[in-house]
C-alpha cells in the first residue's frame, strides 16, 4: 500500500467521524434547549428577554431616525428622542405595575376601564380633542399627547375575555356569543370612525376577531365580520382624500411616483440600499428628508437602510419569537380568563407589527399604524409596555412556575421588582342540585315525568251538581248514606 492510499483511507475514515462529532453537538445543543425550555419560568424570562430587546433597539432607532427632524426643528439634536425616553420610563411604570398587580384584581378592573376608555373616546370627540394630521383623535396636555383609542384596545380585550368566559356555557348561542362584546366593540368603531382613524378602527378590529376565534366562534360568523370590515374600511379610505390618494397610489404605484406615491417607494429604496449589513448605524440617508416619518410609521425601512437584511430579520425573529411565547403562555395556563387574554395581546400586538411591516415593504396600503416599542410615540410605547407586563404577569401564574414560585421563593429578579408568588389557581365551585324535599310519611309521593299529562277531571255523578267539598258533604249527609247495587252500604 502506498503513503498515497493510506492517506486516502486515513481520510475516509475521518470524514465519518467528523459527521458524527456534528450530528453529537447538534443533538447536545437540542437537548439543553429542550431542558431550558422545560423549565418552570422559561415563558417569564423570554418575554422578559423580547421586551427588553425590543425596547432598547426601540430607543437606538428613534436616536438615529429623529436626529434630522429633530435639528431641524432648532430646540436641539436630541428632542424626540429625550422625549420618547421619558415615555419608555412612565411606559417601565406600568410594566411593573402590570406585572405585579394580581391578575383577579386586574380582571376585576376590566369593566371600569372599557366605561372610562369609552367615554374618552366621547370626550376626544368634543373641543377638548386635538386635530393632528386629519384625525381629531388626540388630547393635548402642553408638549405632551394622548391617544384613547390605544386604551380602548387593551380594555376591550381584558373586557371582552371576562365577558366570554363567564358566558362559556352558554356561547354556542349566537345571542351569548354576541351580546355585549359586539354591540360594544361596534360602538367603539363608531366612534374612532368618526375621528377618524382608520389604524385604530383596524387593530380594534383585530382585538375582536382574536376574542371570538379564542372564544370558539363558527367560522361562518367571520366572513360577516369579515364584510363588515371591509366595508368600514373602504367608507374610511374614501372618506378623506388623503386616504383615498394612498389606496390608488397602492393600486398604481407609477402614475404618481413624486405624489402620494413618494413615501412608499422611498421606503423600498431604503430598504434595497441597505443590502445585506448595511450602511452603518446613524448612516442611513433615508432619514435627512428623503423618507418622511421615518421615526414613526416608517422606522423599518430605516432599519433596512442602516442595519441591513441582518436587522430587518432581527425585528422579525423577535415578534415571531414573541408569537410563540404568548401562545405557550396561553396554552400553558389553566384559568380560562388568562388563557383568553394571553392569546388575544399576542395576536394583537403581532397582528400590528405585521400590518406595519406589510406597508413598508409594499405588501399594504399605507395605514399609519406604529411598529410597537419600535416606532416613537408616547401613548403606543406606553399602552405597549403595559401590554408586556401583563403578559409576563399570565407567564409567572402558569402552574408549574406557581409550584415554583411558592416553593423557592420569588428569585433575585423578583426580589428586585418586589415581586410576591401568585396563588394557585382554584377553579370555580359548580353547584349542586337541590335535594327535593321528603314527603310526609303516609303521603303518596308523585312520580316526575318529563311531561305530564293534564289531570283529568272526574266525571260528575248524576243528582250531584258541581261543588266544593264542603256543599258535597251537605248533599250526601241531606240524602243519607248511598248504597251498592246489592243494597249494603259502600
Amino acid at each position: 500500500m502506498t503513503a498515497h492510499d493510506t492517506a486516502g483511507n486515513v481520510g475516509t475514515a475521518a470524514r465519518p467521524r467528523r459527521a458524527a462529532s456534528t450530528g453529537g453537538r447538534f443533538l447536545a445543543v437540542r437537548t439543553a434547549l429542550t431542558a431550558w425550555l422545560g423549565r418552570p419560568l422559561a415563558s417569564f424570562h423570554l418575554v422578559l428577554a423580547v421586551f427588553a430587546l425590543l425596547t432598547a433597539l426601540g430607543l437606538v432607532m428613534v436616536l438615529s431616525a429623529s436626529s434630522v427632524a429633530s435639528l431641524k426643528t432648532g430646540a436641539g439634536l436630541y428632542t424626540v428622542f429625550k422625549k420618547q425616553l421619558l415615555y419608555v420610563l412612565i411606559g417601565a411604570v406600568l410594566f411593573w405595575l402590570g406585572l405585579r398587580v394580581p391578575l383577579e384584581r386586574i380582571r376585576a378592573l376590566s369593566p371600569a376601564a372599557l366605561a372610562i376608555s369609552v367615554l374618552l373616546l366621547m370626550a376626544v370627540l368634543t373641543p377638548l380633542g386635538t386635530t393632528l394630521n386629519g384625525t381629531q383623535s388626540w388630547f393635548r396636555l402642553g408638549p405632551f399627547s394622548f391617544q384613547p383609542v390605544e386604551v380602548c384596545k387593551l380594555a376591550l380585550a381584558l373586557w371582552g375575555a371576562h365577558v366570554l368566559v363567564l358566558k362559556r356555557a352558554v356561547l354556542h348561542r349566537y345571542r351569548h356569543l354576541l351580546v355585549p362584546v359586539v354591540p360594544m366593540a361596534l360602538l367603539m368603531f363608531a366612534l374612532v370612525m368618526l375621528q377618524p382613524d382608520l389604524g385604530g378602527t383596524i387593530t380594534l378590529g383585530v382585538v375582536l376577531i382574536a376574542l371570538l376565534w379564542f372564544a370558539g366562534a363558527p367560522l361562518r360568523l367571520f366572513g360577516a365580520l369579515a364584510l363588515g370590515g371591509l366595508a368600514g374600511v373602504a367608507l374610511l379610505a374614501v372618506g378623506t382624500d388623503y386616504r383615498l390618494a394612498r389606496v390608488l397610489s397602492f393600486l398604481s404605484p407609477e402614475e404618481d411616483l413624486a405624489g402620494s406615491s413618494y413615501q412608499a417607494l422611498q421606503a423600498k429604496l431604503a430598504l434595497a440600499d441597505g443590502g445585506l449589513f448595511g450602511r452603518g448605524l446613524g448612516q442611513g440617508p433615508s432619514k435627512s428628508g428623503y423618507l418622511p416619518n421615518v421615526h414613526n410609521d416608517f422606522i423599518f425601512a430605516l432599519i433596512g437602510d442602516e442595519l441591513g437584511f441582518l436587522g430587518c430579520v432581527l425585528v422579525l425573529g423577535l415578534f415571531a419569537m414573541l408569537a410563540v411565547v404568548g401562545m405557550r403562555i396561553a396554552t400553558r395556563n389553566i384559568d380560562p380568563w388568562i388563557r383568553m387574554v394571553a392569546a388575544t395581546l399576542t395576536v394583537w400586538l403581532v397582528a400590528q407589527a405585521a400590518i406595519n411591516i406589510g406597508y413598508v415593504v409594499g405588501m399594504l396600503p399605507v395605514t399609519g399604524i406604529t411598529l410597537p416599542l419600535i416606532s416613537s410615540g408616547g401613548t403606543s410605547v406606553v399602552v405597549t409596555m403595559l401590554v408586556f407586563g401583563i403578559l409576563a404577569n399570565c407567564a409567572r401564574n402558569e402552574p408549574e412556575a406557581v409550584s415554583a414560585l411558592r416553593s423557592q421563593g420569588p428569585g433575585r429578579f423578583g426580589k428586585i421588582m418586589k415581586l410576591t408568588a401568585p396563588q394557585p389557581y382554584k377553579p370555580p365551585k359548580k353547584r349542586k342540585p337541590a335535594r327535593p324535599t321528603t314527603p310526609p310519611r303516609g303521603t303518596a309521593q308523585r312520580r316526575s315525568t318529563p311531561q305530564a299529562e293534564p289531570r283529568k277531571r272526574a266525571p260528575e255523578r248524576q243528582g250531584y251538581p258541581r261543588a266544593g267539598g264542603a256543599a258535597l258533604a251537605r248533599q250526601k249527609t241531606s240524602r243519607g248514606t248511598p248504597r251498592n247495587s246489592k243494597g249494603g252500604r259502600r
